[in-house]
């Protein structure tokens, strides 16, 4: 028996490029980018966890005399006012796309782990082969699933008036272009494990049916 259909290999393929998009998205704070040309912007690039502002006014100071400039972290304990920030930066929808697509990006670090275990170490005549492909697949839809929820949440609602100052301005980049192709990837790719692993159950029967009549011809 072969290790791997061609099914199997290119579901390998597929789920390398989806992670690495995934895992570049997941890091970069281009999900929501303002127009360049704009010189009065006060955003400059928005990711999940990073953001950036040329100069954002402090919500929080009457007098407008605090803004924010360059790229923080959302978390940033150490810069003055930025906690009062956050609940603003941080509304419920984004609160969601963070938590799905981290959801997705844990997913596919399992995933890697399994695909790496399925292309060096597993052969078919192992007992848990087929297991192990059928648990890869379905690890890997739940992280396209979550992935592609956070990317419909955040494209419906991430450049919406009332948020985000200059909105009309405002544009998804290409860390959000990123996730949006790498979650369409992990389905594929998901989606051909599902095949490999019918096709490695069917080896697996009719291996078993030939050793049987082998059996009985030798016996006879």
């Amino acid at each position: 028996m072969s290790r791997r259909s061609l099914s199997g290999l290119v579901a390998l393929g597929f789920f390398a490029v989806a992670f690495v998009l995934i895992a570049v998205a997941f890091a970069t704070p281009s999900w929501l980018v303002s127009d360049y040309r704009i010189t009065g912007a006060k955003l400059n690039r928005f990711g999940l966890w990073t953001h950036c502002f040329r100069s954002l006014s402090d919500l929080q100071d009457p007098h407008q005399k605090r803004f924010f400039v360059g790229c923080r972290w959302i978390y940033d304990p150490f810069t003055t006012g930025y906690d009062e920030l956050r609940g603003y930066l941080l509304p419920d929808f984004m609160i969601a796309t963070q938590f799905f697509f981290t959801v997705c990006f844990i997913c596919m670090l399992i995933g890697a782990v399994l695909s790496l275990l399925y292309f060096l170490c597993c052969g078919p005549d192992m007992d848990k082969f087929v297991l192990l492909i059928k648990v890869n697949a379905i690890i890997v839809l739940v992280g396209a699933i979550c992935g592609a929820i956070a990317v419909i949440v955040f494209a419906s609602l991430g450049n919406r008036g009332g948020w985000m100052p200059g909105h009309s301005n405002n544009f998804f980049g290409w860390s959000f272009a990123l996730a949006c192709i790498g979650v369409l990837a992990a389905f594929v790719s998901a989606t051909l494990f599902f095949v490999e692993t019918n096709i490695q159950t069917k080896k697996k029967e009719n291996l078993k049916e030939s050793q049987s009549r082998f059996e009985l011809d030798t016996k006879a």
